[in-house]
């Protein structure tokens, strides 16, 4: 231990006197200090000196390094002071170290601790009796410091000389506590930061001598491992395993390595258990990520998705195989649904079981991504990707577009699904990320607004806040061009309501009729189009339409009314026997029932002529009153289909229990105008290629097509499609051939 002392230095030189070199360093330097220093070393005392003692000596090496020249031994006691650090070292160090190899590591690195401790007491002790040396000698010459030339010395004689055996003897100790036995980790660290110290303030020596061969022996000991654990233990068990190994490394690294080995071991141990043999573990036969998911074993899927996210590259084999099976999962819906139309199940355009299975599956594989694979973008791409091939994957007669947007239809119209407000709101929600992965979103919106407008004229709307809610969902999927006209017909209800009860006021007027008459104003842009067959309407019907007409023409001078009877309602009284029934029927059947008010018999060409009917259209409005679940008209002779030799008269003996009928008639319309959608496509491409060419001026057609199919949203038309639309816009001149390249285009202003 190093006292701290006020010294009054009394030098020899101020009484004249000369020390020689040998006289200093034999009776002095020798004898007073490095003696007793390799004595009590090697007894394995503690190293102290009495002050006076100390003094005593300083002072000589002082005066020593201090007289005049040729009496300056500054030179010779830094010589001295190497030779002596190294003899001791070569002569007492160095036998030991050798005498303890081969007797086991850690005796060995025992051995080499207690050396290095013994050399650093050494090497602070000379420091401090040379001192002055080390201060203006050594820094006036460019000379190593004394501590400096003492490590080197140690490098030289000791380290190079034992490094391969420590080195081995680490290894050994490494290996032995991979396989669960017990090291003596403070032990290891000693010796760790000898090597960090031989580096001279670099890593150098640690990284070559110790890192390096570390390496070598850790992807050695993991390789052996990979090929044993590979062949026993299923995927789950070897990632655990795999898992529990680099989290030791880790371990090991923070406990006696140098920080900076953790990445280069981790990247080791990455290499040889997981980079190496990552597709067995993906596919492997009844444990792979396949049956994983299969199985739904959310912690095992974790740990995989952790392990391989460490390795470059490494998710993507594992997202590629979540994507065959969410894939694969979906198509199990499709065959479903397909085996059963080949079974007879009638195809129709309502099939909620279809569609939920695809929500379901849908949701469970998103809470997937979300919980099991961080919402990783690879994952979620993967997730986009399979259900895009899924939900355009159209089974049957109708398209998987209809079958959602029926879907919607049920849980929104009233008598459909029944659900609760926050039911209806998730199954909304669901239904619209379904839909998100539509490549016809065109056909969707047609199909859903054919749908809306039916809901909403025949009052059988359950909530409008709902069909709000749905409109504003979609427009956040698609934007305002996609909602413009579903808003606009929510909009016409509206306004329609502020104008019935102005209308009302002045049917309160009219004393020629008895009709409770009630009118529905619609923006023929933002509706479907009807056909708007000519009808001869009763006599009261028709007056109070010419009193609307009126009304309204005053109050819109400029607007032009057409009717609609196909898209009207209303409610007829009908009296059998004694008893009388409130029907609800459309406008035509009420037209139809009012013709046997006479209680007369019409053969069905007769009643065609006289209701101005045609066949498509009286046919399924006779069949609802005749042949439907309440026959309120006899049809003679009596069958389910309506021909035009039947007969049809007013049904006296019909009876019901209810006083409030429905008598629904089947539409003859399609879900959506097929025509109506190819035309608004041509013109969405067209424009698409107008705009693209009036920025470029000139592309090839290949680049066109590209780009025209990059700009389009709610549909993906076919090149052919495309090209036809091009020639169209050639013919029309927008766009020319170049008369070098027939297949680039360019733009006519």
């Amino acid at each position: 231990r190093l006292l701290r002392y006020p010294l009054n230095i009394m030098s020899n030189q101020s009484n004249g006197n000369i020390i020689q070199l040998e006289d200093g360093w034999n009776n002095v330097i020798k004898k007073g200090a490095i003696d007793v220093l390799e004595r009590t070393l090697d007894d394995g005392f503690d190293t102290s000196f009495e002050p006076r003692e100390y003094i005593r000596i300083y002072t000589t090496c002082y005066d020593m390094c201090t007289q005049r020249s040729p009496y300056n031994w500054s030179r010779d006691l830094y010589t001295r002071h190497g030779e002596t650090i190294e003899a001791y070292l070569r002569n007492t160090v160095l036998p030991a170290l050798q005498d303890k190899t081969g007797q086991g590591g850690t005796i060995l690195l025992n051995e080499l601790k207690h050396r290095w401790s013994n050399h650093q007491i050494m090497n602070k002790w000379l420091k401090k009796f040379f001192t002055y040396l080390d201060r203006y000698y050594v820094k006036h010459h460019s000379l190593p410091t004394l501590e400096q030339a003492g490590l080197q010395h140690f490098k030289t004689e000791i380290y190079q000389n034992s490094k391969e055996n420590t080195t081995s003897a680490i290894i050994s100790l490494i290996d032995e506590e991979r396989e669960g036995e017990i090291i003596d980790k403070t032990l290891v660290k000693s010796i760790v930061e000898l090597y960090e110290s031989m580096g001279m303030g670099s890593l150098e020596s640690y990284s070559t001598d110790l890192e390096t061969p570390l390496l070598d022996a850790t992807r050695a000991y993991y390789g052996r491992k990979r090929e044993d654990w590979i062949a026993k233990d299923s995927t789950p068990d070897y990632l655990i395993k795999a898992e529990k190994a680099l989290g030791d490394e880790k371990t090991r690294v923070v406990e006696y390595l140098n920080p900076s080995t953790e990445m280069k071991i981790r990247k080791v141990v990455e290499d040889e258990i997981l980079q190496k043999v990552q597709m067995n573990l993906l596919e492997k036969e009844g444990s792979g990520c396949s049956v994983l998911l299969a199985n739904d074993k959310t912690e095992d899927l974790q740990r995989m998705f952790k392990l391989f996210s460490r390795l470059d590259s490494g998710l993507q084999p594992m997202a590629n195989i979540v994507e065959k099976f969410i894939t694969s999962q979906g198509n199990s819906c499709i065959d479903k649904r397909q085996a059963r139309l080949d079974s007879g199940e009638k195809d129709k355009n309502d099939d909620p079981e279809f569609v939920k299975s695809l929500i379901d599956l849908h949701e469970k594989y998103l809470g997937v991504i979300r919980e099991t694979f961080a919402s990783h973008h690879l994952f979620q791409k993967a997730l986009k990707n399979s259900f895009e091939e899924i939900v355009n994957n159209d089974v049957g007669q109708y398209s998987n577009a209809e079958l959602m947007s029926t879907f919607c239809d049920r849980i929104l119209k009233s008598g459909g699904e029944k659900l609760s407000e926050t039911e209806v709101e998730q199954s909304l929600d669901r239904i619209v990320q379904l839909f998100s992965f539509l490549t016809d979103k065109d056909l969707f919106a047609e199909i859903y607004r054919n749908q809306l407008a039916k809901r909403l004229l025949n009052q059988r709307s359950a909530s409008d806040d709902a069909e709000k809610a749905m409109i504003a969902k979609l427009k956040v999927q698609c934007g305002t061009q996609f909602t413009s006209k579903m808003e606009g017909m929510l909009n016409d209800l509206a306004v329609g309501s502020e104008q019935k009860s102005e209308f009302d006021q002045r049917m309160e007027q009219q004393e020629d009729t008895k009709l409770s008459f009630g009118v529905q104003v619609l923006t023929i842009g933002n509706w479907p189009s009807y056909k708007a067959p000519e009808v001869a309407l009763p006599p009261q019907m028709s007056k109070c339409m010419e009193v609307f007409k009126e009304w309204h023409d005053n109050k819109h001078q400029k607007r032009r009314l057409t009717w609609v009877h196909s898209l009207g309602n209303a409610s007829v009284r009908a009296t059998y026997g004694k008893k009388s029934y409130d029907l609800q029927v459309t406008t035509l059947q009420a037209v139809v029932l009012n013709a046997f008010n006479d209680g007369q018999t019409y053969g069905f060409t007769e009643l065609k002529e006289k209701l101005n009917f045609d066949d498509i259209t009286l046919k399924p409005l006779m069949h609802s009153l005749s042949c439907g679940k309440h026959k309120v008209i006899s049809k003679s002779p009596a069958s389910n289909k309506i021909t035009s030799n039947d007969s049809f008269s007013p049904n006296a003996k019909f009876t019901c229990n209810m006083r409030k009928i429905r008598i629904p008639v089947a539409s003859v319309e399609s879900s959506h105008n097929k025509s109506r959608v190819e035309e608004d496509r041509s013109v969405a491409i067209e424009a698409a290629i107008v705009r693209i060419m009036k920025a470029r001026k000139t592309l090839s057609h290949q680049q066109l097509v590209a780009e025209v199919l990059s700009q389009l949203a709610f549909f993906k038309p076919q090149p052919r499609v495309i090209k036809k639309r091009i020639e169209a816009l050639i013919d029309r001149e927008y766009l020319e051939r170049s008369s070098e390249n027939s297949q680039q285009y360019n733009y006519l202003a």
